[in-house]
């Protein structure tokens, strides 16, 4: 199976609007902005979607926004129809995006070729080939999604900035509460699928907690191990206080010493 990824890019048009003289439409595309998946989806709709039922009905696409990916059979359909897009595209004001626009092969136990550009990413998630525990024993190659490299260094840069290990005026019962809807959130969505990639990010949680430990304790205060052990014990005795416990260490998991 061929995959084509691809970013629609609205071009940026200004228009003198003179009185008495008819008003035309004009889409306006705010980058980044709060409407922008809106508005994507909006003209997307008519310039995307229903233009591939009428012209390539037997290709499957899926569309977030601005971002979609087509499934082709071979590299052949692959190529012709970005090559289409282009024209489509064109025609209505939009640009493929230059770097996220491509031909993905999607190698696997089955599919052994070769090529160049075999993963790609997607709603946070880097799809690629990847050792993964097969239904009916042993491991094989699976074509499959993780949370992403961007995905996973925004993560560390949200929890960087929380600075737990500077509220020495909070308890542990208080960070909990001010930190897990976004710790919960990151689980319920990035460890969905191959939720192993999310350990070494929300370990990082786990460090700082222990930072703030020692900071908070005198008798913790420039032991790390100790620091490590004392926040280990609260969670095996409390694994549901900080939402990323029961992933990590709900399994019989042990918290390292460090």
């Amino acid at each position: 199976m061929w995959i084509l990824p691809f970013e629609a890019q609205i071009k940026h048009t200004t228009r003198t609007i003179e009185r008495n003289h008819a008003i035309k439409a004009e889409v306006t595309f705010c980058v980044r902005g709060v409407i922008s998946p809106l508005l994507a989806n909006l003209f997307l709709h008519y310039a995307f979607d229903l233009w591939m039922r009428r012209n390539f009905p037997d290709i499957l696409f899926e569309r977030y926004a601005d971002d979609a990916i087509c499934h082709c059979r071979d590299e052949d359909q692959a190529t012709a129809l970005r090559t289409a897009l282009a024209t489509r595209f064109a025609e209505c004001g939009l640009t493929l995006h230059p770097e996220k626009t491509k031909i993905v092969y999607c190698k696997d136990q089955s599919r052994r070729e070769n090529h160049p550009t075999f993963k790609f990413d997607f709603l946070g998630y880097t799809f690629r080939p990847r050792m993964v525990s097969k239904r009916v024993g042993g491991m094989g190659v699976s074509f499959s999604p993780a949370a992403s490299t961007k995905a996973l260094t925004a993560i560390r840069r949200t929890i960087r900035s929380w600075s737990m290990h500077r509220r020495s005026d909070k308890g542990l019962d208080d960070l909990a509460r001010m930190f897990n809807s976004h710790i919960r959130g990151w689980i319920n969505y990035y460890g969905r699928f191959c939720p192993s990639a999310l350990y070494p990010t929300l370990q990082r949680i786990d460090l700082i907690l222990a930072r703030w430990a020692s900071g908070k304790f005198k008798s913790l205060r420039g032991h790390k191990r100790r620091s490590r052990y004392w926040l280990a014990r609260i969670a095996r005795h409390q694994p549901r206080l900080f939402a990323h416990w029961g992933l990590l260490y709900g399994r019989g998991r042990t918290m390292g010493a460090g």
